[in-house]
Formats: C-alpha cells, structure tokens, sequence
C-alpha cells in the first residue's frame, strides 16, 4: 500500500487539517513528524469544528491511529488539555489510538519563558514566533541536554536531566534578568504529568514498521511549511526545524524508501504570519480583499495573515526541495469574482532577472516580483467537486499554476468542507 507524506508548500496555513483529514479517511495510521503546538489545524468534520495544535489530525477519526513522532517536540501540559477538550467533543484518545514516541523531546515551563523573554527584547532580536518555546526545547535536542518522554520513566535518570539542562538556562536566564528555575517545582509537575504522558508512549519506529510490512496506509503529517524550513526557509524568520518531506523519515524513524508520494499543499494565493521577506505582499484594497474572504487569522495565534499574489517561483523551490508528487490547491474561491489576477513569475534584482530567491537576506529584501496578468472569472467555484463546476477562467489559472510550479495538481480544494474536494490523482494509489 502506498505511503503518503504531506507538506505545507510555501509559509504555512496553506489548508493542510482540510487535506489530512481528507486523506486519512483513507489512511490507517497518520503519524505527525515535526514541529510543536505553534501550528494549529482547524477540520470541520459534519458541522463540528476541531482545533488541533499538538495531536495529529487522524485522532478525531475513529478506527485510526495517531502517532507523534521523535521530530516533534512536545509540551505535554497542553497535550493533556488538547486531549480533554476533543474528549469533551466525543473523541475517544486512549493508548489504542494514539501512541507517542518514547524519544520525543518534551517542551518544559522555562522554554516558554526563555522564547517570550527574547522576544521581548530590542527588535534586533525578534523573529516572530509564537512564545510558545518550540525553538528553545529544539535548541535543547540538538545541545543534548532535552528531556526526552522515556526519561519519565526513571526519577534517578530524569534528575540527571534536568540538573543538565539547568545548568544551561540558569545562567541564560541570568542574563535576561530572570531568575533560576524552580528545580523542586519543575520535577513536581514532570512526576504528575509523567504517568498520563508514559501510558501512550512506544517505540514509534516500530511500530509503524510493522505497520507497514501488514499493508497498512501511512500518512505522514507535517505543520508549518517548507519557507518556515530551517535550513531552506526565509531565514532567521522561519521555524526551529526541517519542514521538507525528508524530515518525515528521520522525523518518525521510518526508512526514506517507505514514502511513495508527496503532496504539497499550496494555497490558491500566497499568506504569510510574522516577520519576514514577502516579495508578492499586498497592503492594499486587494491584499485586504484576499485577507477578509479568506479568513486570514492564524488558528494558534489569532494573528492576521499577510497576503498577496500567487508566487509561482517560491512553491517551484519547495517542489523541487521536497521532490512533491503533486500539490493540493487549496482556497481557490477566495478569488472568485476577482476582474484580474497576477502570478509572480519570476524576480528582478539590481537589474538581473532571477527564477529563484536568493539565500541571503540583503539580496532577498532587494528582490521585486515580476508578474503574469491573467484574466479572473465571475462565476463560482466555491464548493465545485468536479471540473465542470468551474469557470474556464478558473481552469486556466490552474493550469498555469501546473506549469510555472513545474508539478501537476493532484487535488483541488474549493471550501473548508472535506467533500468539496476534486480528486485529480490518487495519492494513495498504489
């Protein structure tokens, strides 16, 4: 059976939840392989709203298991208030249908603080992110001083790592004015919290081995998009890990060669929330008419997105980065009714014609869009399940996109509505 990896193609919020929830009405497992409860997806499922930041979104489909893989980083304090409040909607979340493996770095107290305390410093120092500690417990992975959900498990191994990590963010926190951790306090709440985390957790990896050797469907699941990547996004103003359709291997422990196709999800225009270089950014009437039909307001944060026009060159960069199978079109009706549209094809710099944005921020900033017009349409897609429900206009403007982007459309979204959704390709198609 065939394995599918879902990314988000250009800064995120592309309209992944709607997707995955599609997809893993198909699926068997759906296995989250990065990031951390910055990301939020909004299903509508029958009329009931979810909204999920930390649990994959299989988990509020019956019959599925949900796995949070070792790329993710966790705060298991928000997990358990995820899990009560989707409980309180009548989803079922027991060990049976979520598992959590055992070498994921946990997300503690002091990483929120230490993430708020420098964002609040001078702007020189600020990022934009979310103050919810993401990059501070990655910082903490890769500084070998995490504590993992297996440390739980042993009082004596468990001291040992926090004592490691205090002696770190002690003397950090000493020079942003704050005072030492509480260690007493801290190793209060990781011993009541231990029991309700250690009941769902497993060696993923294998798990979802065997899983697959039965013919089981995988999807796997990832938050952000590709422009967030850490080494391949806009940055610094990007997120604490790898985004790329890669990152689902190492990410959960299962070999690059059990991944048959990877779909990019791509918004019908381009959005983006916090700092940042956004060469096709609209403020104006047309970036505020995208913004209010879209609904653009971030699920975690409530922040208002950025908008503007479609930018063809930067989804063909996380095609090529992830090696995406297809893309899934999403919020196309948010241009219905629009007389004219642009595509930006390509970027003037300095003088010089690019197909591609530059690594470094100075040439970044420099860069200004060269666009393609393309005539709009006056009908409407919106809630369209098949070709003929839409405009000519509407086709053409996906068919352009195919081009430029250099990969076919697999899917194509056209409300919030899992049903209204026209299948292209198959991606689960063996």
């Amino acid at each position: 059976m065939a394995n599918v990896v879902v990314i988000g193609a250009q800064w995120g919020d592309e309209g992944k939840g709607k997707i995955v929830d599609w997809l893993s009405a198909r699926a068997d497992v759906v296995a989250r392989f990065q990031g951390g409860h910055n990301a939020g997806h909004t299903l509508v499922i029958d009329g009931a709203v979810f909204k999920l930041h930390a649990l994959p979104s299989g988990v509020v489909r019956p019959g599925k298991l949900s796995v949070i893989g070792n790329g993710v980083v966790l705060d298991p304090w928000h997990l358990m208030k995820e899990i009560a409040a989707i409980r309180a909607q009548g989803v079922e979340v027991t060990p049976q249908s979520l598992l959590i493996a055992e070498n994921t770095p946990l997300i503690l107290p002091f990483h929120g603080e230490l993430d708020r305390a420098r964002e609040a410093q001078a702007a020189v120092a600020r990022i934009g992110t979310t103050g919810r500690g993401i990059g501070p417990a990655y910082e903490d992975k890769v500084g070998r001083r995490a504590i993992r959900v297996a440390d739980l498990g042993d009082e004596a191994t468990l001291e040992l790592r926090v004592d490691r990590a205090l002696v770190h963010h002690d003397a950090l926190r000493a020079g942003l004015g704050l005072p030492p951790v509480d260690r007493a306090g801290l190793l209060a709440s990781l011993h009541e919290i231990a029991p309700k985390l250690l009941e769902f957790a497993a060696p993923v990896w294998k798990v979802l081995d065997d899983r697959r050797r039965e013919g089981q469907r995988i999807l796997f699941e990832g938050a952000q998009g590709s422009l967030l990547d850490i080494d391949f996004g806009t940055y610094p103003f990007v997120t604490s890990s790898n985004v790329m359709a890669g990152q689902a291997a190492t990410g959960t422990g299962i070999g690059p060669r059990a991944i048959d196709f990877v779909l990019g999800i791509v918004k019908a225009y381009t959005t983006r929330v916090g700092e940042g270089p956004f060469p096709t950014e609209l403020n104006d009437e047309t970036g505020r008419r995208l913004g209010e039909r879209g609904h653009e307001f971030g699920t975690t944060t409530g922040r208002k997105r950025r908008c503007g026009w479609f930018d063809a060159v930067l989804v063909r960069q996380s095609c090529i980065t992830s090696g995406v199978s297809g893309i899934a079109l999403t919020k196309l009706d948010v241009l219905d009714g629009f007389e004219s549209l642009r595509i930006c094809v390509g970027y003037e710099l300095d003088g010089a014609r690019l197909d591609h944005l530059p690594t470094a921020a100075d040439r970044q900033a420099r860069c200004r869009p060269v666009y393609e017009e393309m005539p709009g349409w006056s009908g409407s897609t919106e809630g369209a399940r098949s070709w003929a429900d839409l405009p000519a206009e509407a086709v053409k403007y996906v068919r352009r996109i195919e081009e430029l982007i250099r990969c076919p459309v697999a899917l194509l979204s056209t409300s919030p509505e899992r049903e209204d959704t026209i299948l292209v390709t198959d991606p689960f198609a063996d």
